[in-house]
């Protein structure tokens, strides 16, 4: 008589049925009806001329002007970076005069456009015909000739490196800020000195606010460096453009170059994610997924599930 009426209190098991979304269903229609029209458009519209394209895709001025691109890119972050930890620690430094030079020194370079300092550093020598090398105040050793010493790739570089230098200044510093400060006074009880606090303590773990932003600094360099065919130097566009001016093809080189910086951009942006998922280790019980596993998971969830 027990297990009857327990039997007969036991609820029956519950039939799940999963939720509808039919918005989802309508924003996927459209999103593919606009792929498919901006695809057959592209395919069939021959004023793209893609023929050309994939001629001039591989041709050894594209890649050339592509390497340069990506030297100027590699040196003026490693320009930046470096200048902005420097700029970053003055900034936070308690003396006056060295936190008030780093601050004039971002003030300037983030208030002044980036293509008016590469003119000006491509201009340098109406000011500096002759740049002295020596001790400062002191006897000088020899002298350079601006003319030749600041061609047009070093003077994009310069502009480039010192421009960047500013906004990663403040990158660096907010990620020191979000370090407690809990860190640096243990860290000082122990007798470290400041120097070896920032190195070994506290620039470690404001990588994780570092990363994110500096990885997109990056990649606005990439595209950034592009103005330096302002000055004629020979990077990816001013590559293209010394080749349609003289076959007066612009919408297919152009077309040659856009496809260069998104594959330089997707590389650098797959680096990125590796990069912040190594640094955030230790700040989740769980790492991020792939990007080949979050679409395998999503794959997965939508064929099981049977809705998006």
């Amino acid at each position: 008589m027990v297990t009857e009426a327990a039997e007969s209190a036991t609820p029956d098991q519950i039939k799940a049925i999963p939720v509808r979304h039919p918005g989802r269903w309508v924003a996927a229609v459209v999103v593919l009806f606009f792929a498919v029209a901006i695809g057959k458009s592209m395919a069939t519209n021959k004023r793209f001329e893609w023929s050309v394209v994939g001629h001039y895709f591989h041709g050894d001025t594209v890649l050339q002007g592509f390497v340069t691109t990506i030297e100027l890119t590699v040196i003026a972050m490693a320009i930046g970076i470096g200048l902005g930890v420097l700029l970053a620690v003055m900034r936070l430094s308690p003396n006056p005069l060295v936190s008030g030079a780093s601050w004039v020194y971002i003030w300037f370079f983030r208030g002044t456009p980036v293509l008016v300092q590469i003119l000006f550093w491509y201009n340098i020598s109406a000011l500096y015909p002759r740049i002295p090398i020596g001790i400062p105040f002191g006897p000088q050793f020899t002298h350079l000739n601006a003319n030749t010493f600041i061609t047009s790739f070093v003077a994009a570089m310069l502009a480039l490196g010192l421009n960047e230098g500013a906004y990663m200044a403040e990158i660096v510093r907010a990620g020191i800020l979000s370090v407690e400060e809990g860190q640096t006074e243990a860290a000082q009880s122990l007798g470290m000195t400041r120097l070896l606090t920032m190195r070994r303590i506290v620039l470690p773990q404001a990588m994780r606010v570092i990363i994110p932003p500096t990885g997109n600094e990056t990649i606005s360099m990439l595209k950034t460096s592009s103005l330096a065919s302002a000055i004629a130097t020979t990077e990816l566009l001013y590559s293209v453009q010394l080749i349609y001016a003289r076959t007066f093809q612009v919408i297919p080189l152009l077309i040659v170059a856009s496809l260069w910086y998104l594959i330089a951009t997707t590389v650098l942006s797959v680096g990125q994610y590796y990069l912040e998922r190594h640094f955030g280790r230790g700040a989740t019980r769980v790492s991020p997924e792939t990007a080949l596993q979050r679409l395998r998971r999503n794959l997965d969830l939508t064929f099981k599930s049977g809705h998006v």
